[in-house]
């Protein structure tokens, strides 16, 4: 009698969180080994691979590209290997490595890594035209990253441009435009974000914050932190300072339901992170009540550098419960309003840091000076929060970050 093994979606999602299959990598009747991809999910968050849980034929297709599922889905069938019957044993599953300090060595990928390529950078390859051996990698084990191949895509020769014909060449002629078809992440954070703003009245409130205290803390101690293989950005203090206010206003760290508003006892801080190919993800640092500085940034490094090398698993973009955007870090000034993460009920803006004349009173004398400063937004969910809200969330953030000790 054939013994047929059931391949089913993981389990471990995120609530709320739409799933398809983006890809089979096998089609009936080819062989599979255990542990090797099989299929590409894809997430409103995320890309993961589905390994082969056992060795076989496969046999039966139930999801096909493009479909919806939801954890614990069938998605196909494998006949086992000789027929056996017995339950295989659970598929190990290997836990990153600690990301590497300093600038990884380059190294050309072999055969067996170009093998192991994860879906970002398969798609980033194709899209380029890029052929694996083509890019050196740098990620652990001289495996490919996103940005090792947006790298090498940006050191090819240009192209010739096409010939442009002048507009007055033909009359009343549309503009020429080039098609890019939207990627299916691009699809989801369309929907989410329009999902957000439609559901959700916003309103932003926006204070300015002097970060010398900040500024001078980091100097500091950014060597000692360094020496202990973490780099201490400005992002690791805006993640601190949140505990402060959240103790303030508490509603701030809350989801809006029908019947109730749920406010959490634990503060799980998303932070907004671009991608250089495009898109965005929100990895989550949990429980940043119970941490110091130093793991807060030990936190943050390894979800960045995860994030940009396509690495991030679902349990990493999950259970946030406010997110903070820190455009700054692009030239923005001021953003507003940031559009809420749903089910979230707040997000923080941070700006661009920048030198400004400010006024000061001492000794009954006033006087100009030159202070590091940003703009801080915060944009609620009206439903659950109001104006005075807000401001006293910014007052206790500011107040946070203005009087850090060095």
């Amino acid at each position: 009698m054939t013994a047929l093994f059931e391949i089913r979606a993981p389990a471990d999602q995120s609530e709320g969180t739409r799933s398809q299959i983006l890809r089979w990598l096998k089609v009936i009747g080819d062989a599979v080994v255990v542990n090797e991809p099989l299929i590409e999910l894809e997430t409103d968050k995320v890309t993961v691979e589905i390994p082969a849980p056992v060795s076989g034929v496969l046999k039966e297709i139930s999801k096909g590209e493009g479909d919806e599922v939801v954890p614990d889905d069938l998605l196909g069938k494998i006949e086992l290997a000789g027929g056996a019957a017995d339950t295989p044993p659970a598929v190990a599953r290997h836990a990153p490595a600690p990301a590497a300090t300093g600038t990884p060595a380059r190294t050309q990928p072999s055969a067996a890594t170009r093998e192991q390529l994860s879906p970002a950078v398969r798609r980033l390859l194709a899209e380029h035209g890029i052929d694996a051996s083509q890019v050196s990698a740098s990620g652990q084990g001289g495996r490919i990253t996103a940005e090792d191949v947006l790298k090498a895509a940006a050191a090819r020769p240009g192209r010739a441009p096409a010939a442009m014909v002048p507009a007055a060449a033909v009359p009343d002629a549309p503009p020429v435009a080039r098609r890019i078809l939207h990627s299916a992440m691009r699809k989801r954070i369309a929907a989410h974000m329009l999902q957000s703003l439609t559901s959700a009245p916003h309103v932003t409130s926006v204070f300015e914050a002097d970060m010398s205290a900040v500024s001078a803390h980091r100097l500091k101690h950014h060597a000692g932190f360094e020496n202990r293989g973490v780099a201490l950005t400005l992002t690791a203090y805006f993640v601190a300072a949140t505990v402060a206010a959240v103790r303030a206003v508490p509603e701030v760290n809350s989801r809006w339901t029908d019947e109730a508003l749920e406010i959490y006892d634990t503060i799980n801080v998303g932070v907004a992170a671009a991608l250089e190919g495009g898109g965005l993800l929100v990895p989550v640092l949990r429980a940043v009540e119970s941490c110091d500085l130093f793991a807060i940034a030990q936190g943050l490094q390894r979800l960045v550098t995860r994030a940009r090398a396509g690495e991030l698993a679902p349990a990493d973009v999950r259970g946030g419960t406010i997110t903070i955007s820190n455009h700054g870090t692009s030239g923005s000034i001021l953003a507003a309003p940031i559009i809420i993460n749903q089910p979230q009920s707040a997000i923080l803006g941070i700006g661009k840091l920048e030198k400004r004349a400010t006024v000061i009173e001492e000794a009954g004398l006033e006087r100009i000076v030159v202070r590091r400063k940003c703009y801080v937004t915060l944009t609620i969910d009206h439903r659950v929060l109001d104006g005075r809200d807000a401001n006293r969330f910014l007052q206790a953030y500011v107040q946070e970050l203005e009087s850090w000790h060095a």
